[in-house]
């Protein structure tokens, strides 16, 4: 096959439209949060969820800080709205993967997500 201009146009216009279409496939937002019943999340998370809701203690000390959503899988909020609360890992020294965040102001309606892939993914807990 000859190399000319067309070729190299077609080329760079199929590497695009890849691209794009990746992408998309890759993209993050709201709409690809799951849902989780509060009954059906492991007994840590659920331990911590009463941890939260109760105001504390908590065992970690970065409990309770600001959760900056930098992935863009949450719903945007202003900064300030979440926070991240460590759901305990059986077996593992460190803080492991799991969190659960908290969204809204404390002492008042509010809602919760659980990740057990560090940010990967989210699903909203059902209560």
């Amino acid at each position: 096959m000859k190399f000319t201009a067309m070729n190299f146009a077609k080329s760079i216009v199929f590497a695009f439209i890849a691209l794009f279409l990746s992408l998309s496939v890759w993209a993050k937002g709201p709409t690809s949060l799951g849902m989780i019943a509060a009954r059906d999340l492991p007994v840590e998370a659920r331990e911590t969820l009463v941890l939260i809701k109760r105001g504390g203690p908590f065992p970690y000390a970065r409990d309770g800080v600001v959760f900056k959503n930098y992935e863009g899988i949450l719903p945007k909020e202003k900064r300030g709205y979440y926070h991240e609360y460590t759901v305990k890992t059986p077996g593992v020294r460190h803080r492991g993967a799991r969190r659960i965040i908290s969204g809204g102001m404390p002492q008042q309606k509010q809602e919760y997500f659980y990740t057990d892939d560090h940010y990967v993914s989210f699903k909203r807990i059902r209560e």
